[in-house]
């Protein structure tokens, strides 16, 4: 492991949490594009099988596949575990059934490759409730993103539908708590909708049956966070 002029290894690791749609994985995407860096996302739910080793084998490959395509370039690249909420829980002590052990074994490797990373490892997640404190030491940033300021909200709803006004904009932002994600919804519902009918204005009380029917899927959609 390659170490700084300081002794200090120089990889790292940092966790990205906060609801849904606040922009975690885009700005993982910007900080790639930005400073030229490629990326490699891990798909969280196939790290696990039903067969006996074959997690931990997954797990393993992982890591070796990161290091040599840190081989391969200049810049390290970022090593994505998106929506990791499932893998960063607090591990389960005295385990004795093996779905709980097989568990506990791929969060342990992790944590060891985390310790002798050498790159730089984004995790993204809507949960912390749960997260192992073997984990929350390892991340060195730890960075919150929280839903739009009602001033930011107007931003993005204006943004997303420049065919209503400030005012509109200003007014929706007060009346709904959305994220970023939500607002894009919306508005491409009322895109989608503008396609299907031909009639390319939209309005107010589409916006506000879209808005509605947003607030019903957030309200009712029961999310499984960390284990």
């Amino acid at each position: 492991m390659k170490k700084s002029k300081h002794g200090m290894r120089r990889g790292f690791a940092c966790i990205f949490y906060g609801a849904p749609g606040t922009g975690k994985t885009e700005t993982v995407l910007q900080l790639a594009h930005r400073t030229g860096r490629g990326i490699m996302t891990v798909d969280v739910p196939n790290l696990r099988s039903k067969w006996v080793g074959d997690t931990e084998k997954n797990t393993k490959a992982i890591f070796e596949r990161y290091r040599n395509y840190c081989k391969r370039t200049d810049l390290a690249p970022i090593l994505l575990f998106n929506e990791a909420d499932a893998i960063l829980c607090k591990r389960k002590e005295g385990a004795e059934n093996s779905v709980d052990k097989m568990e506990n074994a791929m969060q342990n490797i992790i944590l060891q490759e985390l310790e002798t990373l050498d790159g730089i490892l984004i995790a993204t997640t809507n949960l912390t409730g749960n997260l192992d404190t073997a984990f929350e030491r390892r991340f060195l940033y730890k960075i919150e993103f929280p839903k739009p300021t009602p001033e930011e909200s107007k931003h993005i709803w204006h943004t997303m539908l420049p065919e209503i006004s400030e005012s509109q904009a200003f007014e929706l932002a007060k009346q709904y708590a959305f994220s970023g994600g939500q607002i894009e919804n919306i508005a491409r519902k009322q895109i989608v909708n503008a396609v299907l009918t031909g009639n390319e204005s939209i309005g107010m009380e589409s916006i506000r049956e879209a808005c509605k029917t947003e607030l019903f899927n957030t309200n009712n959609t029961r999310r499984i966070g960390f284990c």
